[in-house]
Formats: C-alpha cells, sequence, structure tokens
C-alpha cells in the first residue's frame, strides 16, 4: 500500500521558531472548530501579552504565513496552512502512539505530543505513522491531516435531547485546550470513541447536560457538551 503523502513542508532554509510554529497550530485549531480567529483569542491561547501576538502577527504576516481581512480576522495563507497542517499531523501521529503503543492516558498524551511535534522530523513522523497502522484520527477522533480520511457526520452533544443516544465521534482541541482537565474527565468516566451516549437531562436554566455513559451518569457543562462531537 502507497504512503499517504502530505503537502511540502517549509523549505529546509526557512525554519520557523517554536513560537511561531505554536501560533499556527493554535490558528488551524481555532478555525478548525468554525470559530473566528483574533489576536485577543491568540494571546488568551498561549498565554502571551497581546502585545506579544500583535508583533508574532506582524512577523507572520510579513513571512506570508497569515493574513487579516477587513473585520481583523486571523486567516492561514496557502503557505500557512501547509506548514500548520505538517505542525497538527506530528502532533496527532504522536499520540496516537503514545496511546496505542505506550499507554499514556488522553490527557498525558496530549501534553506529551505538544512537546514532541517540534522537534520530530516529517520523516520520523511518517515512519511512526506506519509503525502504528495508519491511523486516520488522533486518540481523540480529530483528523490527522495527509491519512485519507473523512470526517463522518457529526453534531454537538448539546444539541441531543433527553433519550436520544448517539456514538462518541470526537472531542474539540478547542476543547481540550480551553478545558485542561477535559480529557482526564472524560477518560476517568467511560468516554470512548466509538461508545454510545445517551442522554438523560437537559438543564437550559443550569447550563448541563447529564448523559450515561458505559453504565454511568456524568454531568457537564452546556459549553462542554457543545465541544464533544457524536454521530447523527
Amino acid at each position: 500500500m502507497p504512503r499517504a503523502r502530505r503537502s511540502s513542508a517549509r523549505p529546509a532554509d526557512e525554519p520557523l521558531s517554536e513560537t511561531i510554529e505554536r501560533y499556527l497550530e493554535a490558528i488551524f485549531y481555532i478555525d478548525a472548530e468554525g470559530d473566528l480567529v483574533r489576536a485577543a483569542r491568540l494571546a488568551e491561547w498561549l498565554a502571551v501579552s497581546q502585545p506579544s501576538t500583535a508583533s508574532a502577527l506582524q512577523r507572520m504576516t510579513k513571512s506570508g504565513l497569515v493574513a487579516t481581512n477587513a473585520a481583523k480576522d486571523v486567516l492561514l495563507t496557502r503557505r500557512g496552512r501547509e506548514i500548520a497542517s505538517e505542525i497538527v499531523r506530528r502532533h496527532r501521529i504522536a499520540e496516537r502512539w503514545l496511546v496505542d503503543v505506550l499507554k499514556f492516558d488522553w490527557l498525558a498524551a496530549d501534553q506529551e505530543a505538544s512537546r514532541l511535534e517540534h522537534g520530530m522530523s516529517s520523516e520520523v513522523a511518517d515512519r511512526v505513522f506506519e509503525l502504528i497502522g495508519r491511523p486516520e484520527t488522533c486518540p481523540h477522533g480529530n483528523p490527522i491531516p495527509g491519512a485519507g480520511g473523512k470526517r463522518p457526520p457529526e453534531r454537538a452533544l448539546s444539541t441531543l435531547a433527553p433519550g436520544e443516544r448517539a456514538p462518541l465521534r470526537r472531542i474539540s482541541e478547542v476543547a481540550e485546550h480551553e478545558v485542561p482537565d477535559l480529557l482526564r474527565f472524560l477518560g476517568e468516566h467511560g468516554f470512548a470513541l466509538g461508545r454510545e451516549i445517551e442522554v438523560v437531562e437537559v438543564s437550559r436554566g443550569a447550563g448541563t447536560v447529564r448523559v450515561q455513559v458505559g453504565g454511568r451518569e456524568v454531568a457537564m457543562s452546556t459549553e462542554v457538551a457543545g465541544k464533544v462531537w457524536v454521530g447523527v
């Protein structure tokens, strides 16, 4: 079977700093969820000052990695998206290796992959990808760029009514970042890709959703449930 190929990464004579790579990765994740990417959101995401973010975006614009529109939304250029996709690819391959082979839990794997993605070459990532069986998604169900898989139809868990059931498809990278213990919480409460989730109660006033998964009931905020995606 031929190896899945990616779009070419940045030229070898134009290395990017880890800081710029983190900006590209954050923009990719936020955009992938259909959210607007703004400088203030990036500053909060990366835990840096707004002046630092403005300076970084200015450098990235000059380098042809990002652009802004009239509404001040930050957009990846074609080159920026290619590089961001490669960073995300390395991260998600590393996560699968850490979970599938080294048996890390979801949260620990995500944290370790965030370190490995900046030191792992594309060649190493390709070999690990082949070694672990050419997976199409990370352990949380998000697609690995270049793996050829297509995201199946999905909807947010928060849209289900009491009594409805659906299998877990993926967990938003945005939710993973903005609720740091979410992966550990879900893992400890029986959530797993493909496992059926039944909505027991929805309290719009309190902003909570109570579900049953793996024989136990779990309560979460409506906001978090909006970042957990299930099958249609």
